[in-house]
C-alpha cells in the first residue's frame, strides 16, 4: 500500500485520539467519528505506565503528561485488615524502568489529545459503519448514516464491543464476560493521609492512590455473575462488600456519592484475533486486544499501538507483527494475574499471601517484576528521544 493520505478514525477515546494525533503528525489528512455527543470519557483515571509516556513522547507532549505523577514515597499490596504484603517505591519504579508511573484524570488526557488535532477534526454524534474495507487498489468506505466517506487507511479504534472487528473478522466469537465487575470513583476525600496501595481479599480486591490534583482515585473488583447491578445503589453495595477493610478505604466510601460510583463489567478476548488489520483497516487497542485490567495496560497498549500504527501506516502487515505478539503476551499476563488477585478460595488466598509475602522479603521489587518486559518498551524508533531526561542520559 503506497503511503496513505486520508485517514478515517472510528472511536474517539484515548486510542482513537493518540492514533489521529500521530496520523496527523506524519501528514495524513484525519477525521475522527465518534458517535458519543462529545469527547467525555468512559472511567475516571488512567494508569501511564513508561512505555505509555514513550509513546506520548512520539506526540511530544510525555514531559507535560510526566508532570502529573503524584506518587511519592512507598506503596505496595496489602490485605484487607491492613498488613502489608510487599512494598516499593515511586523512585524504585523510576529506576527500574526509566520513567515515572503516572496518573491522572481521563479527561486530562483526552483534552491534551484532542488539543493536538486541528479544528473541526473530530465529529461527535456520529455512528460510524465500515461498509468495505478495501483493498490495494480499492479505498476504504465509511457510512454515518447521513454520508459515505472513503479513506486511504481506516482505524478501528471503537472498543470492546467493536463492530468494525466483527465486519473485519465476523467469525471472531468477539469479547467474552472474564468473571469479575470493577467500580471506579474520583473523588476529593478531605483529611486523609495514606500509600499508594492495592488491597487483595478474596475474590475481591481495591485500590486507592493519589492525583496531582489533591483527588483520590479509588478503584474495586469482584467476582460476581455478568450484569448484576446492586439493589439499592452501587456505593451502598461497596459499603458492603469493603467498609470493613483497612483505612483509608471506609472514609473513602464515607466521602462518595451515590452518584460517584462508576460500574462496568469487565470483557476481554480470550481468542487472539489472526490479526490487526485486514485490507485497509487497522484495529487497535480494547477493539483488537482488551485485556482484564489487572496490569493497568488496556490504555497502555492502546497508546503504543497508535504510535505503532502511524509509523507502519503504509504496510499494515507489519503493524500486525509489531503488536500482535506483544499485545497477545501482555493479554495473556493480564488473565494470569486476575486468576490470581481475584482468587476465592480460602486455601489458595492463603498461600498466595504467604507466598508474595516472602518473595516480596528476598526482594522488595516484587509488584515492579510484574511489569518486566512491558514498562521497558520503547517505539520502535528514535522519535522518543524528545523525552528531555533520556536526551540529557545520552550526553552524560
Amino acid at each position: 500500500m503506497t503511503q496513505p493520505k486520508r485517514a478515517i478514525v472510528i472511536g474517539g477515546g484515548i486510542g482513537g485520539l493518540t492514533a489521529a494525533a500521530a496520523l496527523h503528525r506524519r501528514g495524513l489528512d484525519v477525521t475522527v467519528l465518534e458517535r458519543a455527543a462529545s469527547l467525555e470519557p468512559v472511567g475516571a483515571a488512567i494508569s501511564l505506565a513508561p512505555n505509555a509516556l514513550r509513546a506520548l513522547d512520539v506526540l511530544g507532549i510525555g514531559d507535560e503528561i510526566r508532570d502529573l505523577a503524584a506518587w511519592q514515597g512507598d506503596g505496595g499490596l496489602r490485605t484487607p485488615r491492613g498488613r502489608w504484603l510487599s512494598r516499593s517505591s515511586a523512585e524504585a519504579a523510576e529506576a527500574r524502568f526509566g520513567g515515572p508511573l503516572v496518573l491522572l484524570p481521563r479527561a486530562t488526557l483526552v483534552d491534551r489529545l484532542a488539543a493536538l488535532l486541528p479544528p473541526g477534526t473530530v465529529r461527535t454524534a456520529a455512528t460510524a459503519t465500515l461498509a468495505d474495507p478495501g483493498d490495494r487498489t480499492r479505498a476504504a468506505r465509511v457510512t454515518t448514516g447521513t454520508a459515505e466517506l472513503e479513506a486511504d487507511l481506516v482505524v478501528g479504534a471503537d472498543g470492546v464491543n467493536s463492530r468494525v472487528r466483527g465486519t473485519l473478522f465476523p467469525e471472531h466469537p468477539g469479547a467474552v464476560y472474564a468473571g469479575f465487575t470493577t467500580w471506579r470513583v474520583l473523588i476529593t476525600v478531605p483529611g486523609v493521609e495514606f500509600a499508594s496501595h492495592e488491597t487483595w481479599g478474596r475474590g475481591h480486591l481495591w485500590g486507592t492512590h493519589p492525583l496531582k490534583d489533591g483527588r483520590v482515585y479509588a478503584y474495586a473488583a469482584a467476582t460476581a455473575p455478568a450484569g448484576e447491578k446492586a439493589p439499592d445503589d452501587e456505593r451502598a453495595e461497596l459499603l458492603r462488600r469493603y467498609g470493613d477493610w483497612h483505612q483509608p478505604i471506609p472514609s473513602v466510601l464515607a466521602a462518595a456519592r451515590p452518584e460517584d460510583v462508576l460500574r462496568h463489567d469487565v470483557h476481554h478476548i480470550a481468542r487472539p484475533l489472526p490479526a490487526h488489520h485486514r485490507g485497509r483497516v487497522a484495529l487497535l487497542g480494547d477493539a483488537a486486544h482488551a485485556m482484564p485490567p489487572t496490569l493497568g495496560q488496556g490504555g497502555n497498549q492502546a497508546i503504543e499501538d497508535a504510535v505503532v500504527l502511524a509509523h507502519h501506516a503504509a504496510d499494515l502487515p507489519a503493524y500486525t507483527a509489531a503488536r500482535l505478539p506483544r499485545t497477545t503476551a501482555i493479554a495473556r499476563r493480564a488473565v494470569r494475574v486476575a486468576r490470581l488477585d481475584m482468587a476465592g478460595n480460602r486455601a489458595v488466598v492463603a498461600v498466595r499471601d504467604t507466598a508474595i509475602a516472602a518473595l516480596s522479603k528476598a526482594g522488595p521489587t516484587l509488584v515492579l517484576r510484574g511489569f518486566d518486559g512491558i514498562a521497558d518498551w520503547r517505539p520502535p524508533y528514535a522519535a522518543d528521544r524528545t523525552h528531555t531526561g533520556e536526551r540529557d542520559r545520552e550526553h552524560t
